[in-house]
């Protein structure tokens, strides 16, 4: 049942689509009195369909293949071509005959449609829900370096993102993306300033390496699970124990743990954890690979902030607010896509790699 009603709410929320884009080319043909002779939600192939009435000159309806849907418009070259009708002499309700002007805006009425519903979207997701966000300046402690990627671009752990490109990144879940496009990192690093260049095929070489995140925040080292081989298995170790201490060296971020295991291999030695909010200290054994048999807990923002790691930034919006909100998001989220097709055509980049085909 569940699956059927997100089978239904997908449909539903794809024909709302369609219908607004068709309208965006529908409404400008019937201002410059272009005849519409059909405006169709999912396609009548082979003249089979499920529902229609005729008002004035155009054919409503819904078709049997849900494919998506269009508009049929007098004297208009394209999928729904009458090529019998332009044989005809042509007339003055037909597309063809009008203005080159009115012809661009009735063909990119549907895009226009789109691009002001992504608007609408972005401003009343400002004003219903406002925006919750980490600010950069708050990662006191620097980031952490997931994957091989970010140390060969020279990222260390905690390493603290100043700049882009000599521009200040507010947020920090834009630090990733705005990289990737990037010139130049500026970091903090032991307070000492540094300048990073960032090569111009590192798109290219994240999608050879198949590492997507290449830089996180830094997370305290929670148990999240114990291996059913880890030599810890019966050794006083919890779910969501937090190691604090090994071996007597502080462990603040998980980061900080493969370096502290690495030299003490095959060793058993004194752990001390904070269980709730009480420490402890085990005798936990790592193996021959440096390792506890343990996986991290599987953090949300929510818990970040519980624990007072983090604090993220919560703004609202008055409906007046939201408007220069999603406008300046909007902006934002297109300036993005012009950048990742700028990208994929610069072959240099080699983000082309990354585009699907069959």
């Amino acid at each position: 049942m569940e699956l059927f009603i997100k089978i239904a709410q997908f449909i539903l929320s794809l024909s709302l689509l369609i219908v607004l884009h068709e309208f965006g080319h529908y409404l400008p043909a019937k201002l410059f009195k272009i005849r519409v002779e059909k405006f169709f939600l999912f396609f009548d192939a082979w003249g089979k369909k499920l529902f229609s009435f005729k008002k004035g000159e155009t054919e409503y309806g819904i078709g049997w293949l849900p494919l998506g849907g269009y508009v049929k418009i007098a004297g208009m070259i394209d999928e729904s071509m009458d090529k019998e009708q332009l044989k005809q002499p042509p007339q003055a309700w037909e597309f063809r005959t009008k203005p080159a002007w009115q012809r661009l805006i009735v063909m990119l009425g549907g895009v226009t449609v789109n691009f002001l519903l992504a608007i609408l979207i972005y401003i009343g997701m400002a004003y219903f829900y406002g925006d919750k966000y980490l600010p950069n300046q708050d990662v006191k402690d620097g980031v952490m370096i997931s994957d091989s990627i970010g140390f060969k671009l020279g990222l260390n752990n905690g390493d603290k993102i100043l700049t882009i490109d000599n521009e200040v990144v507010k947020n920090f879940s834009d630090i990733q993306l705005k990289i990737l496009f990037g010139k130049e990192i500026t970091i903090n690093r032991h307070d000492s300033i540094m300048n990073l260049a960032i090569p111009n095929d590192f798109i290219s070489q994240i999608i050879d390496a198949d590492q997507r995140q290449f830089i996180s925040l830094r997370i305290p080292f929670v148990i999240g699970s114990i291996s059913k081989t880890s030599p810890n298995l019966e050794r006083g170790l919890k779910l969501k124990d937090e190691i604090v201490a090994i071996n007597t060296i502080p462990v603040h971020y998980f980061d900080e743990v493969s370096a502290i295991l690495q030299n003490l291999k095959g060793q058993e030695v004194p752990v001390m954890v904070l269980r709730d909010g009480k420490s402890e200290t085990l005798n936990l054994k790592i193996d021959t690979n440096g390792k506890l048999g343990v996986g991290l807990y599987d953090f949300t923002f929510a818990d970040l902030e519980k624990m007072n790691i983090y604090t993220f930034e919560t703004k609202d919006y008055s409906l007046l607010q939201s408007v220069p909100v999603g406008l300046e998001k909007s902006k934002e989220k297109l300036l993005s896509y012009v950048q990742q097709l700028k990208a994929i055509f610069n072959p240099s980049t080699g983000a082309y790699k990354g585009v699907g085909g069959f």
